[in-house]
């Protein structure tokens, strides 16, 4: 499990802004489209996708589903539990396929304070999905509930730069 501890508000967003546009440079010159699905981080990955450089090439979108019937009915999730790696992955297809995108990236999880579906605040599944298949993480973050969103937000970018440039 990856444990990142708190890191400092203001460095996380210089780094998501700097990954955000690293993506939208890879994306960009190789003509990939991106999607974003998320649950836990309320819409913050896809807020610095759309501010990144010449976003409108190369972000198709995506869709803030923070309750489970939005999961289900939107996404394709199959009901039950929305905080695991199977719902994770099944977000990432149905954005994927919803926006009809190259790369998608999901994210589920717990902010806190309080432990939900059994698992404890800080609890984060990530999917990643591409026509290579698909990448599914569980990480365990520290901090109150927008440090934990900020924490996700920036790992998730982290991630998707990574698959984006082992596809490049």
């Amino acid at each position: 499990m990856q444990n990142w501890g708190m890191a400092d508000a203001g460095e996380l967003s210089d780094n998501a802004a700097r990954i955000a546009e690293r993506i939208a440079d890879i994306a960009g010159e190789m003509g990939w489209t991106v999607a974003v699905a998320e649950s836990l981080t309320s819409g913050s990955i896809a807020g610095r996708l759309g501010a990144a450089r010449e976003a409108s090439s190369w972000f198709a979108g995506g869709v803030v589903a923070y309750a489970s019937e939005v999961k289900f009915k939107v996404l394709d999730v199959d009901p039950g539990p929305v905080v695991t790696a199977v719902c994770a992955a099944q977000m990432a297809r149905g954005v994927a396929r919803l926006m009809d995108a190259d790369f998608a990236v999901a994210v589920t999880g717990v902010g806190g304070p309080a432990a939900d579906e059994g698992h404890p605040a800080g609890t984060v599944f990530l999917a990643i999905s591409s026509s290579s298949g698909e990448e599914v993480g569980h990480h365990q973050f520290d901090g109150d509930p927008s440090q934990v969103v900020k924490l996700a937000t920036v790992f998730a970018l982290q991630r998707l730069l990574t698959a984006l440039e082992d596809m490049r």
